[in-house]
């Protein structure tokens, strides 16, 4: 049997999905999790030997749990999105997660994708690797990203130093610096664009 913790914070598509996959033999559904927090606390718990997460998951999101989820547990992550953004698959693929899927793909299909992962293969949708091979690259730098990063919890320039161990100016240097690059009047619009390319 395959082990699968399923985690969405929409309660009736969570149901629904680990209701569709308990119906196949060789899958069992050990955990369900609403956020990204139980998700990671939920597969320390179980082990299952597949996560399939969605990645638009409060607090954080699906690609942080997953990266949580892989440095401390041997189970093999399928991420489900809405959004594509050919970005997030590059940091997904980089961060050890095995499947990318679209969330229109149909149970019948991803309990097939998820017994290739389980037998050790990778599942990207080719609509979503083929958009990664013709987007433009991120402008900004690491830091600005870093600093973009924190931005978006709507933490002030002192917090994001704080987190990012920098000094506040250096900080606003950063923030100005990604503002202008991406054409944006605020930081945190700077940030919302940033992550809606994948790019944080």
């Amino acid at each position: 049997m395959i082990r699968l913790l399923i985690a969405d914070d929409e309660e009736m598509l969570r149901s629904a999905l680990a209701a569709l996959l308990a119906l196949e033999e060789d899958l069992v559904v050990v955990a369900e999790a609403a956020t990204s927090t139980d998700a990671v606390r939920l597969a320390r718990e179980h082990r299952p030997d597949i996560a399939v997460l969605d990645l638009e998951m409060p607090p954080t999101d699906g690609l942080r749990a997953a990266e949580e989820i892989v440095a401390g547990v041997p189970t093999q992550i399928v991420l489900v999105t809405r959004h594509a953004r050919p970005a997030v698959l590059r940091r997904a693929l980089a961060a050890g997660v095995r499947g990318f899927v679209p969330k229109t793909t149909p149970a019948a299909r991803l309990a097939e994708i998820i017994r290739d992962v389980a037998a050790g293969r990778r599942y990207v949708d080719p609509d979503i690797a083929a958009s990664a091979l013709t987007e433009d690259e991120c402008p900004l730098t690491d830091r600005e990203l870093e600093v973009l990063r924190a931005a978006r919890t709507g933490a002030s320039v002192n917090e994001i130093a704080a987190q990012v161990h920098l000094a506040p100016g250096t900080v606003r240097n950063y923030l100005s610096a990604a503002m202008t690059k991406l054409h944006a009047s605020t930081r945190h619009a700077a940030a919302h664009h940033a992550w809606q390319q994948g790019w944080i």
